[in-house]
């Protein structure tokens, strides 16, 4: 990419709300339900039906206005989008226009310079538009499905202020994280209930005029987010050093032909014909309403990762992985708290033991799919295993072996250990004898070791670890390996 032409960039962003009714009537919103079973007279917009605001959504605006530092107008309109396209029964979405529910906001971002502070210019309510069925039929057909329509959205409208594939990319992941830990969307880019468009144009470095700009539409994939707008900006910087135009248009994603394809040309706001909906009164927030909202909000990210770090001893990488996902987050810190009631021990103390557990083989064996996690084990049971482990009845690497008989099996550690004999043994006499052992059958090991060979020591501790199976207290094999080799 030349470096006489800047990179401008706004993402606006539609995310699902995780209501079980639509915006504007009742019908159900499970996503994956068989085609146009889910509707009703209101989101298909048969003549004479009215629509009636759902207030879980417009709560969870709210919210998604909190996590995001909005403010939220006290007084908002819903108003007609006016176009024709076969996803849209009514002839019209329903949506809000001059006067937004939540504006002026703002997202921190770690971008490849370091960090950056991201503008959010507003977060509007609307409903989403039905879905598109390509290729059905003889496989030329294409079937509308209805089930969609009238999906309640936010659509968080970004400032242009990033300007790089991997800025943006870095934005869509820290929204979506803020949006999961709020409780207000599921963040599943595969399911569609998170999407993104971003609005990407060139201009001379220098200049504060923007550019020309062309809308990526709906690509459920940060992968495919930092390709399309690599390509495309690629695309205009070749255009215009050729001497031609960039052409304001709508342009789509073509991961198959690794390029971004016309869809059609991009009509201006006005074009929409937007005008208040006079089936709908203005939308009142009254501030009390606003202070019960953040009275239930759960703890924001940020103040969560620097909780971790100061109290449980984590550093800002262990705090990241484990705060990925919200179930995940959650059973951490229950993992950690039951150990510490059954260890008797603080938090600090076992906070980065138990993080480096979890993540060297608890994430392993989970899976994730929108907000829901599945944990291989609940965290009371790896509170008993790691109970063990500090209690001195197993060592680090027996736990280990305990912990993926415990996912096979779903017996409870201690169970398991009593079965298999794995308790640490810290018999001396029984730990001397095998040393002794050891030391008997490899002379030419001891003799190194005299010659100087610290490494050597290594193999003498592994030999007799292998004779216990793994079961010796591994401070008395150093503490008996000392006085043995002194002997000999």
């Amino acid at each position: 990419m030349s470096t006489a032409y800047e990179t401008v960039i706004g993402l606006e962003v539609h995310a699902q709300l995780l209501t079980r009714t639509k915006m504007f009537c009742g019908c159900a919103t499970a996503y994956g339900a068989p085609p146009n079973t889910q509707i009703c007279p209101v989101c298909i917009g048969l003549p004479g039906a009215l629509p009636v605001p759902n207030r879980q959504a417009i709560e969870l605006a709210i919210r998604a206005a909190l996590a995001t530092g909005c403010e939220v107008r006290s007084a908002s309109r819903f108003a007609r989008k006016n176009y024709f396209y076969p996803d849209l029964a009514k002839g019209y979405q329903i949506s809000q226009f001059e006067l937004p529910m939540n504006e002026h906001g703002a997202l921190e971002i770690d971008g490849p310079s370091g960090k950056k502070t991201v503008g959010i210019i507003r977060i509007h309510l609307e409903e989403d538009a039905a879905k598109n069925l390509h290729g059905v039929g003889a496989g030329t057909d294409t079937l509308v499905d209805f089930n969609r329509a009238g999906v309640p959205l936010i659509e968080i409208v970004g400032a242009p202020d990033l300007r790089s594939a991997d800025e943006a990319e870095a934005y869509l992941r820290v929204l979506r994280d803020v949006l999961m830990f709020a409780g207000v969307n599921d963040g599943n880019l595969e399911e569609g209930s998170f999407r993104c468009d971003a609005n990407v144009s060139i201009r001379p470095v220098g200049d504060p005029k923007l550019g020309t700009r062309v809308e990526l539409k709906n690509i459920n994939s940060f992968r495919f987010v930092k390709k399309a707008i690599e390509y495309e900006v690629a695309r205009q910087e070749a255009l215009v050093s050729s001497g031609g135009k960039v052409v304001q248009e709508t342009r789509t994603w073509s991961e198959p032909q690794g390029k971004t394809l016309s869809m059609r040309s991009k009509e201006e706001a006005h074009d929409y014909r937007y005008f208040s909906d006079p089936d709908l009164p203005p939308l009142s927030v009254d501030p009390t309403w606003i202070d019960e909202v953040r009275a239930k909000m759960p703890e924001a990210i940020p103040a969560r990762r620097a909780r971790w770090q100061s109290e449980l001893g984590l550093t800002e990488y262990d705090a990241r992985v484990l705060s990925a996902h919200p179930g995940v987050a959650a059973w951490f810190e229950s993992a950690v708290i039951d150990t510490a009631a059954l260890t008797k021990q603080p938090l600090a103390t076992l906070g980065k033991k138990v993080a480096n557990f979890v993540q060297s083989e608890v994430l392993r064996e989970t899976t994730t799919n929108g907000l829901e996690a599945r944990f291989p084990v609940p965290p009371q049971r790896l509170a008993e295993l790691l109970a063990l482990v500090e209690g001195g009845t197993i060592n680090g690497k027996i736990a280990k072996d305990v912990f993926a008989d415990m996912v096979k099996t779903g017996k409870a550690p201690k169970e398991i250990v009593d079965k298999k004999g794995l308790a640490q043994v810290t018999d001396t006499g029984a730990i001397e004898a095998a040393i002794r052992k050891v030391v008997a059958d490899n002379p030419k090991e001891v003799e190194k070791l005299k010659a100087g060979k610290a490494a050597v020591r290594g193999f003498f501790v592994g030999q007799v670890m292998k004779a216990t199976r793994g079961t010796a207290n591994p401070a008395l094999v150093n503490e008996i390996l000392d006085k043995v080799l002194a002997e000999s």
